[in-house]
């Protein structure tokens, strides 16, 4: 357990005054579960995440002087979603330092998207415990800034809106999306979302809310993109 923390730690410059809250934002439930713990990075991640909305919210405000709230939170948005966190775990290369049990291990857990996501919110989190706020500031700033940028200029992928050009520049018609299921406990909700093109489900997606879940189906439908023109020629 040592290893990989003082591993992680060295390999991105952090320093800790308490290791301990580092290797517990690196520990998964199913580590905890095997080895009887007390404790895993599950309420750490809940306190990175709201930390990690401050931080982003407040980069937002500084950079975009002239943006409505309304615009600012569709950005923020695509800043904190999962998709966005995975991209900066693998950058952190944060798969190969996760405290994994067994099962987990073997069904390829370090390259889980909501296990990589949910990790880097508890790493904010255990540096805002040990450092405070304006280290755990200095950390997302640092490590988001290509998305932050991408997102306020409006490069970042938006797939609901792509999906729906295609399909509106095929016929008139729109895509629905339905929250097929919620799942997980009340802190870390878990939504499951089906993006339907008349009575035809496209694809479903999983996201920590439930734009992101739609997003996340929409990215889905746009995977295979000639079978999607195919649908929407038969459609016509």
């Amino acid at each position: 357990m040592a290893n990989k923390t003082d591993d992680f730690a060295a390999a991105q410059g952090l320093e800790f005054n308490s290791m301990a809250l580092l290797t517990l934002a690196l520990t998964h439930p199913s580590y905890h579960q095997d080895k009887n713990l007390q404790a895993d990075n599950q309420r750490l991640e809940f306190l990175g995440d709201a930390v990690l909305n401050l931080a982003i919210t407040e980069a937002l405000f500084e950079r975009l002087p002239d943006q409505a709230e309304g615009e600012l939170t569709k950005i923020r948005a695509k800043i904190v979603c999962e998709k966005a966190l995975l991209q900066i775990a693998r950058g952190l290369n944060l798969g190969s330092y996760l405290l994994l049990g067994k099962g987990e291990e073997m069904s390829g857990g370090r390259s889980r998207k909501s296990i990589l996501a949910d990790a880097v919110e508890a790493v904010i989190g255990a540096i805002y415990l040990d450092k405070g706020y304006d280290a755990a500031r200095s950390f997302i700033w640092q490590h988001f800034q290509e998305v932050i940028s991408q997102a306020s200029s409006g490069d970042y992928n938006d797939y609901k809106s792509k999906l729906q050009e295609i399909v509106q520049a095929k016929n008139r018609q729109s895509v629905n999306y339905v929250i097929l299921e919620e799942s997980g406990p009340a802190h870390a909700k878990i939504f499951t979302a089906g993006v339907y093109y008349q009575k035809t489900l496209l694809a479903v997606g999983r996201g920590k809310s439930k734009k992101e879940a739609e997003q996340n189906a929409a990215e889905k439908a746009l995977e295979d993109e000639s079978k999607l023109q195919q649908l929407l020629k038969m459609s016509v």
